[in-house]
Order: structure tokens, then sequence, then C-alpha cells
């Protein structure tokens, strides 16, 4: 593949995960909305994470033009990352005293998993186009 169509590929690669970002961002502020403000200190992780990834997911789309750096992209990783392990954790161990089973609510809790799990996977396929690229 050429520079110009890596660039291109990368560039699309981000825009996506910039929509899974935003969903998994909207999911949290409708939970957030929907009852999870009143749990003691998980309620503000839950705005916090909706914020950050809201934010994250727009500069990935001004980064599709503005050509993204790395830190934005595994910023990105991180936040969503660290979803899935506070979701995997309110199911094993508890969070702060809270704790969930299995992919409770429905469907808000398998589709932000997924979701999740898709921003992971998009910047992993970002971050080995950007590897090769630098090696060619």
């Amino acid at each position: 593949m050429t520079m110009l169509k890596l660039a291109n590929v990368s560039g699309v690669l981000r825009g996506l995960s910039a929509a899974t970002l935003a969903v998994s961002g909207y999911i949290h502020a409708q939970l957030y909305v929907d009852g999870y403000r009143f749990i003691h200190v998980v309620g503000v992780m839950f705005l916090l994470q909706a914020a950050a990834s809201f934010a994250l997911a727009a500069l990935l789309l001004a980064g599709t033009v503005l050509r993204s750096p790395a830190l934005l992209d595994l910023a990105a990783a991180g936040t969503a990352a660290g979803a899935l392990a506070g979701f995997v954790a309110s199911r094993t161990i508890g969070v702060f005293g809270f704790t969930e089973h299995g992919f409770q609510p429905a469907p808000k809790a398998l589709i932000s998993v997924l979701v999740e799990v898709a921003t992971l996977g998009l910047l992993a396929v970002v971050a080995a186009l950007a590897l090769r690229r630098r090696l060619a």
C-alpha cells in the first residue's frame, strides 16, 4: 500500500473510532441520567467517562483532517479500556461497593462493551498502520 493510501485508511479508521467512542459516551451519559447519578462515586465516574469520550471523539474527528497524533489515539484507547475495566470490575470485585450482574442493564451494557472493544480494535489497526508507515 502506498503512503497516501495508508494515511487515508488511518483517517477512516480514526473516524470510525470516534463514532464508537461517541456511542460509548452516549450510553454512559444516558445511564447517568437514568439513575446512575445517585450511585455514590460511580455516578460521577459515568459522567466523566461520557465527557471524556465525547471530547476525544471530537478530537479524533478533527485529527482525521489535521493528522491526529499518536497520543490522542492512546488517550482514546485508554478511555475505552478504562470503561471496559470498570465494567469487569463492577461484575467481579465491585467498584466502591457497587456491583452488577451479567449484561444488565440490557441492552446498554452489551452495546457499550461491543463499541468499546471495537474502539480498541480500530485504534490497534491505526497503530499498526502507523508503525508500518514508519518502517517503510
